[in-house]
């Protein structure tokens, strides 16, 4: 039995390692991107469409690739040419400087990206195998790559420039590509009878809530991840200031994550799934009360429980509540609407609201709209479930 305890612990390893480096990749990219493209002189619109057209690829592209992974049983293979894709693909970035070729490389980009990590996700769950609840602590890899890598890159981009964005992200990835080779895909064969297509989605009264909540949550999330810098640098902090403001909402994911099995037994995933963008929206709104550096920073302290208590219990949630042989689509269908087209939303909108009214407003705005939609999603669902428990009795 000893061999077998050894085996997963080294299972696990293996996915730390992938989110390492992969959130470290991350680390360099998406803080910066928009920081980027101000500096070629792109518009709010030009950068609103640039981050708001990657996501909506990605919600397409990301279920096609799960599914066609699924149906072929090819995961590793399709998973590996898009990791390789992508990072040729970054190397290029630093050569262009128009509109129209980077936005058509955002969209190559985007194409290749979407399904890495709903596979991820997908293998890990499937290597915890009895252990599920643990995926928040392997994916504790991610924010210790993450907090390390982005202060890395705030040091090597601040001393060689932007193009290091592109760099870093390449080198990172390339790393994950070698460690994801040890991935080990679900072997279950049989397709449950349930018909699982879009159908079926938009008919199942679990999914449908998940998933408008999912969305709900890539708007939220997509104003942070791309939006905070260029808000911080409108406010006068400096990079420094920006790089200590990521680190902090680092640091505060930790116990998050470690703890997130405990929290999933306890609280359950739906209920952490809906606290999590809860929260979020607060934090947006109190990012627009206190628009200061300082303030910033206070309310990083937040994040912990933002996106990862989110991200942890949407994904065990879509593991729960997926068709045996489905569940690399399932992911890749909660990872759509939260980077796909909630994102899309965000982004686009985001890009606009952040030039024409300032991110004061625009942070106000989505965090009010945030917390108005979890509201009525949370009403409209205990409405429908009293509705079926009358007619039931």
């Amino acid at each position: 039995m000893r061999w077998i305890s050894e085996a997963f612990r080294t299972r696990k390893a293996i996915s730390f390692g992938f989110y390492f480096f992969s959130f470290a990749a991350v680390a360099f990219l998406m803080p910066n991107i928009v920081l980027y493209y101000q500096e070629l002189g792109f518009n709010g619109i030009q950068i609103g469409i640039i981050v708001g057209m990657a996501p909506l690829i990605t919600m397409v592209g990301a279920p096609l690739w799960t599914g066609l992974a699924d149906r072929k049983k090819r995961h590793m293979l399709i998973m590996s040419l898009a990791i390789l894709a992508t990072v040729i693909i970054t190397t290029i970035f630093p050569l262009l400087k128009a509109f129209a070729p980077i936005m058509v490389l955002v969209g190559l980009f985007s194409i290749f990206n979407a399904p890495i990590p709903a596979f991820a996700d997908s293998a890990t769950m499937a290597m915890l195998a009895g252990e599920k609840e643990l995926y928040g602590r392997v994916r504790l890899g991610g924010t210790i790559g993450f907090g390390l890598a982005v202060i890395l890159a705030s040091l090597i981009i601040q001393s060689f420039g932007m193009s290091w964005v592109f760099w870093g992200y390449a080198i990172m990835m390339f790393f994950a590509l070698i460690v994801s080779q040890k991935f080990i895909f679900s072997k279950r064969d049989e397709i449950a009878s349930l018909k699982w297509d879009i159908r079926w989605v938009l008919t199942n009264r679990q999914w449908i809530p998940f998933l408008a909540l999912a969305f709900v949550g890539g708007v939220a999330f997509t104003t942070i991840g791309n939006y905070l810098l260029p808000y911080m640098k409108e406010l006068g902090a400096s990079r420094i200031t920006m790089g200590i403001a990521l680190t902090i909402a680092t640091l505060c994911e930790l116990p998050v994550l470690y703890y997130s099995n405990l929290l999933l037994k306890r609280f359950k995933s739906y209920n952490l799934f809906i606290l999590g963008i809860t929260i979020t929206g607060l934090r947006l709104i109190l990012y627009g009360v206190f628009n200061f550096p300082t303030g910033i920073l206070f309310f990083q302290l937040l994040n912990g429980m933002t996106f990862p208590l989110m991200w942890v219990a949407g994904v065990a949630y879509a593991e729960e509540n997926s068709p045996p042989g489905m569940k690399s689509t399932a992911q890749g269908l909660f990872g759509a609407m939260v980077l796909g087209i909630g994102a899309a939303f965000g982004g686009l909108l985001g890009g606009w609201m952040l030039e024409s009214i300032g991110g004061r407003w625009m942070y106000l705005i989505f965090g009010s709209a945030v917390l108005i939609c979890v509201g009525a999603i949370t009403l409209i669902e205990r409405a429908e479930r009293a509705r079926q428990i009358r007619s039931i009795t």
